[in-house]
């Protein structure tokens, strides 16, 4: 504190929790250690995120929190680079999602939650109707949605994986 102002440099602020859907089929290649960063054309900056999983069809439930570290801003090359550094051969589909872009987000992975979680139908009943997010969801703008994630992480957890991110190769 400094002439009765604080000096909020050192501020770490808190996770912002996010709402996002993801395919089934990258959710699994998390469990299987095979995806450890989450590719975004637009994100957050600046601070960490408690994401809140829907998965798409066929499964059409909200049943996972992912934790995220700081997002990696950069070119499409270098999150391209990134993503095949994770996973061979990945590079040149998030390459191609991202190539229109100045830059691209690259959402480092490191705790996953898995709870047994609302289905589509359940979500429309305790929300008053219901369509799968497109794009990203700020919870805490939405007490009706943060009402419903706060329900969601209150219940048992099911599965849970850390997961290691080594630092990029320069």
């Amino acid at each position: 504190m400094q002439d009765g102002l604080f000096d909020t440099a050192d501020v770490t602020l808190p996770p912002e929790r996010v709402l996002m859907s993801l395919n089934p089929e990258y959710y699994e290649l998390i469990w299987q250690r095979l995806k450890r960063h989450e590719f975004r054309r637009r994100f957050l900056q600046g601070r960490p995120t408690t994401w809140y999983v829907y998965l798409t069809t066929p499964l059409s439930t909200l049943a996972a929190v992912i934790d995220l570290d700081e997002a990696i801003v950069d070119t499409p090359r270098s999150i391209a680079d990134l993503a095949e550094q994770s996973r061979v051969g990945n590079g040149a589909s998030v390459f191609e999602y991202l190539q229109d872009l100045k830059r691209g987000f690259a959402l480092p992975i490191k705790n996953v939650r898995e709870h047994a979680g609302f289905t589509a139908a359940e979500l429309a009943d305790m929300l008053g109707g219901f369509h799968p997010p497109q794009g990203y969801i700020l919870i805490d703008k939405h007490p009706t949605w943060a009402g419903v994630c706060d329900k969601l992480i209150s219940t048992d957890v099911v599965r849970e994986l850390v997961v290691e991110n080594p630092a990029p190769i320069t």
